[in-house]
């Protein structure tokens, strides 16, 4: 069987999972190409109108490869961690696809969580009888496919630049380069280093998290906010990027979290959609960095007693 995988959304994060247990129980496995111009166009051309962009290129990505393969991993991910949710459009994926683009395959419409380890097995099991009927070869398969994924080291944290910020954001719209238009070889280019949030611990995510008055009800949501207050607070960097998909509820939340908890420090938003110009975006970030640069310059004439250092 011909399994297409589009790849969109959290494709990046949980690739290895889904490859190596299709691979094992014998699917023939077909992978979109690395989003374009092209599968953009398609999905905004698919999807509807109040969609966020990361959603028109998961549309995209399902359109491209939709007459290749005999079932689509349309996955309807409802949880990633317990007593946390994620976008609700998520929920309504597979709805999405079938009523949106004409002539699809069978797709993958089965709930999947994937806080518990038991129900993230009752899903591989379903999908492994689409494929096959051997048991033993969907139990092994699930196996492997969760050693792969724990060995899976997902990231960016780089060292010796002067300057270093956080990049955060959902994680389709941090390690999508067209979404973020090479967002992070921008950064290289000015000498920015760049951490995102898989380098701060769980515990100290958490530690910040329980600081706030309420629990956040979205993963995406304690993510950020966690990583940027450790972050921020621990002085481990010069300045914060947050990428947020045009009209994003989730990341509206999380930006006015994020700026009570760190004040005055330098934060730039970057909001993105299927118009956004690359111009304008260069201009943005450059702008940022030029705020940094003369912020430290000026902290580094200032002595630790508040006096000029050119002037004691």
């Amino acid at each position: 069987m011909k399994v297409g995988i589009p790849k969109g959304l959290l494709y990046y994060k949980y690739y290895p999972f889904i490859h190596t247990f299709l691979e094992e129980v014998g699917a023939e496995i077909i992978v979109s190409d690395d989003t374009n111009k092209r599968i953009l166009n398609e999905g905004v051309k698919y999807a509807v109108d109040e969609a966020c962009l990361p959603m028109k290129v998961f549309h995209g990505h399902v359109v491209s490869i939709k007459d290749k393969c005999d079932l689509m991993i349309v996955p309807r991910i409802m949880c990633i961690r317990d007593r946390e949710y994620i976008c609700p459009k998520f929920c309504g994926l597979p709805e999405m696809i079938k009523n949106s683009i004409p002539g699809m395959p069978k797709i993958t419409e089965i709930p999947l969580y994937i806080n518990s380890e038991k129900n993230l097995y009752n899903w591989c099991r379903k999908i492994g009888f689409m494929i096959t009927s051997n048991l033993y070869m969907v139990d092994t398969a699930y196996i492997k496919a969760l050693a792969v994924q724990g060995n899976f080291k997902m990231g960016i944290n780089d060292e010796g630049q002067n300057i270093k910020v956080a990049l955060l954001g959902h994680p389709y719209n941090i390690y999508d380069n067209f979404i973020n238009m090479g967002l992070v070889d921008k950064l290289h280019k000015f000498g920015v280093g760049v951490i995102t949030e898989e380098f701060v611990p769980e515990d100290d995510i958490d530690k910040e998290v329980d600081n706030l008055f309420k629990r956040p009800f979205w993963s995406f949501a304690r993510n950020s906010y966690g990583a940027a207050a450790n972050l921020f607070s621990k002085n481990k960097i010069d300045g914060i990027i947050y990428i947020s998909s045009f009209a994003c509820g989730i990341d509206s939340v999380v930006i006015e979290l994020i700026k009570h908890r760190i004040g005055d420090f330098p934060f730039l938003v970057l909001k993105i959609d299927e118009q956004t110009g690359e111009a304008g975006f260069n201009t943005r970030i450059e702008a940022f960095v030029d705020m940094i640069e003369r912020g430290n310059k000026i902290e580094g004439n200032i002595s630790a007693h508040g006096e000029c250092v050119h002037c004691s």
